[in-house]
């Protein structure tokens, strides 16, 4: 039986925005485990609507400590991307690709010298660009090459720092389910079948397995 603490820090899709039974999918995944195969995990949910990396290198490392004090078994799972790649109405590109993969490389640099660490890429948006309006005067307009190219970058980041990746972008691209859940809901958030969909994959992934034994 495996025991140990593990926080999942990203944005809307780690938080699980979209999913009517508000568990997401680090939840479902860790309840999956406890409930098939009887491991004891504490799982921490630290995702943050509509943040993206250089928000997160901000505050994770200040949110991780806590719950995951040096007597206990801790790890970490990072999940970002999607917002960095959105433009803002009269911003532009949140964050330039370049420095997007500069953040990553910094942030996960840092949190691998702490705790053990896996990344896992983001998600494809809908097909037709998505718009989210989370507040007056804010639109965030989404697009599905930027992602993939976003996710390729990440994958060979992730082989330089020797961090395991799970290319979430190239698993789901051209998956008709996901198409479905894309389109049922905003276009950038899944449904609870979505995020059912993630943890699965999440689930039979070889690097998550080998953290359980």
């Amino acid at each position: 039986m495996a025991t140990f603490r593990v926080c999942f820090v990203g944005d809307s899709v780690t938080l699980g925005t979209g999913d009517s039974a508000c568990l997401g999918w680090p939840n479902r995944l860790c309840a999956a485990e406890i409930e098939a195969r009887g491991h004891d995990l504490s799982c921490y949910n630290l995702g943050v609507r509509a943040e993206t990396s250089a928000l997160i290198a901000a505050r994770w490392e200040a949110e991780c400590r806590p719950r995951l004090p040096d007597h206990v078994d801790g790890r970490l799972v990072f999940s970002f991307g999607l917002n960095d790649m959105a433009d803002q109405d009269g911003v532009g590109q949140r964050t330039p690709t370049e420095r997007s993969v500069e953040t990553a490389r910094s942030l996960l640099s840092r949190a691998k010298s702490w705790k053990p660490v896996l990344w896992i890429g983001p998600t494809p948006v809908r097909r037709e660009p998505p718009v989210i309006r989370p507040g007056q005067d804010v639109v965030y307009r989404f697009y599905r090459d930027r992602v993939k190219d976003a996710s390729e970058r990440y994958a060979a980041l992730a082989e330089t720092l020797e961090i395991p990746y799970l290319d979430l972008y190239a698993a789901l691209a051209d998956d008709p389910a996901w198409d479905r859940v894309m389109e049922a809901g905003d276009g950038v958030h899944p449904t609870g079948d979505g995020y059912a969909r993630i943890a699965d994959l999440v689930s039979r992934w070889e690097a998550w397995r080998a953290w359980l034994g």
